[in-house]
């Protein structure tokens, strides 16, 4: 089966995505994404549903819905005004359950702290 990809967001964040065959969802409040959110995933055509940061952090209660599941994949992206850093941190906390260590970031943090203890 071939899945689509989504995005829900603002109109700023969301837009450009049409441009690649996303299937785009604006929305301009936590409830209109909460309910597109769920719409998509029941309708069990999505692979992947890009969330952006802005409503990410506001919904974790009901991505957490769907942690677990092989699909959707639900990813956060940074917002138009920039990262907060919540998606990243999800996508940590992911790696860390997957394999049980932080693979990804493991050296950039070592390089971080020696970059602070030298200052």
């Amino acid at each position: 089966m071939n899945y689509k990809i989504g995005i829900i967001g603002n109109r700023d964040a969301v837009l450009g995505f049409m441009a690649l065959g996303f299937s785009v969802h604006e929305v301009s409040s936590v409830s209109e994404a909460t309910k597109e959110l769920h719409s998509m995933a029941r309708s069990q055509e999505y692979g992947v549903i890009f969330l952006t940061e802005d409503y990410a952090e506001k919904m974790e209660e009901e991505t957490a819905k769907y942690r677990d599941l092989p699909l959707p994949a639900i990813i956060s992206i940074p917002a138009p005004g920039g990262s907060s850093g919540y998606g990243m941190n999800n996508l940590r906390q992911a790696v860390e359950r997957a394999v049980g260590a932080d693979i990804l970031f493991k050296n950039n943090e070592s390089a971080q702290t020696e970059n602070e203890e030298r200052k």
